[in-house]
């Protein structure tokens, strides 16, 4: 048993627009050569490097969490910049415990895959990880995980528990892991719709808000491809979730996965930011897009 980690940079494609190539690629070198040492000073192993990313196993949950937390607050404490950009360099993290094959040096396996997967759905500054990872922690470090509830991650048949790792000091670090408190509402709730360029930012509550056709939707999108009432927003568990009300589905794409989360008549929570397709996937035709942040 081990734990796998993905430690991304975020947004590494416009990095490499911005500055380059030549200069992207030393700035991304310098940063997972970063990455891994603060991994081995807990005793983690790199595995790989990703380009733009890293990717390690630690003997135990305890230190892989702690390793990741450490590389949170330092980005946050000294924040990069890159010449020519606006906004520091921000990580997403995966983290998920499992049995691992070794050959010639890789790691392969259901806990490599699923960590991976974390990493694509985790937003900036965030750290999500699992229900094994949970179980694997000793009672200190489990306050730090927040519940977000059964997520399908790509590739896998069954829902698996995500938790969220709430690292920050001046973030809701409340412990939500098991019992009541897993759903103590968070103070504010809010989600960044954008749509055909133009951007909105709705306060989610229970009661929650639609998407649809209708002009009388909160979000109007007019396409034939989307139904009347198409989708609800609402705020559960101190969660927001999405809940597909269509006649052809919504395709929900978090981070800048490729494969999406396909819901028909079914939910899922928002985390991070991604797309949402209505009607169809997002190759189709002038398929109806709707952008979101989680904030």
């Amino acid at each position: 048993m081990l734990t796998v980690v993905f430690a991304d940079i975020v947004g590494s494609t416009g990095l490499f627009e911005r500055l380059g190539d030549a200069r992207a690629s030393q700035l991304m070198a310098q940063l997972t050569g970063t990455l891994g040492r603060v991994f081995e000073q807990h005793q983690g192993r790199v595995v790989k490097l990703l380009g733009d990313g890293v990717f390690a196993v630690f003997p135990d949950a305890g230190r892989a969490i702690t390793a990741c937390v450490t590389l949170q607050s330092r980005f946050r404490s000294e924040p990069l910049i890159p010449v020519g950009s606006d906004r520091p360099i921000q990580m997403q993290i995966g983290a998920e415990c499992g049995e691992v094959i070794e050959i010639d040096g890789d790691c392969f396996g259901d806990a490599v895959n699923s960590a991976a997967r974390l990493a694509d759905l985790a937003g900036a500054d965030q750290i999500l990880t699992t229900q094994g990872v949970w179980n694997e922690l000793v009672a200190a470090q489990r306050p730090l995980l927040r519940s977000l509830g059964p997520m399908h991650l790509r590739g896998k048949s069954t829902a698996t528990h995500v938790y969220r790792v709430e690292w920050a000091t001046d973030r809701d670090t409340e412990a939500t892991a098991m019992g009541a408190s897993m759903y103590t509402p968070a103070k504010h709730l809010a989600l960044a719709l954008t749509h055909k360029g133009r951007t909105q930012v709705f306060d989610v509550t229970a009661a929650g808000f639609t998407i649809g056709r209708s002009t009388e939707a909160t979000l109007p999108v007019l396409d034939p491809r989307v139904s009347r009432v198409h989708a609800t927003v609402c705020s559960r568990g101190g969660q927001i979730v999405l809940s597909d009300a269509s006649s052809f589905g919504t395709w929900v794409y978090f981070g800048d996965q490729s494969e999406a989360v396909a819901l028909r008549r079914t939910e899922c929570y928002l985390v991070g930011y991604g797309q949402l397709s209505l009607g169809c996937k997002i190759d189709a035709d002038k398929a109806p897009l709707v952008e979101f942040e989680v904030r």
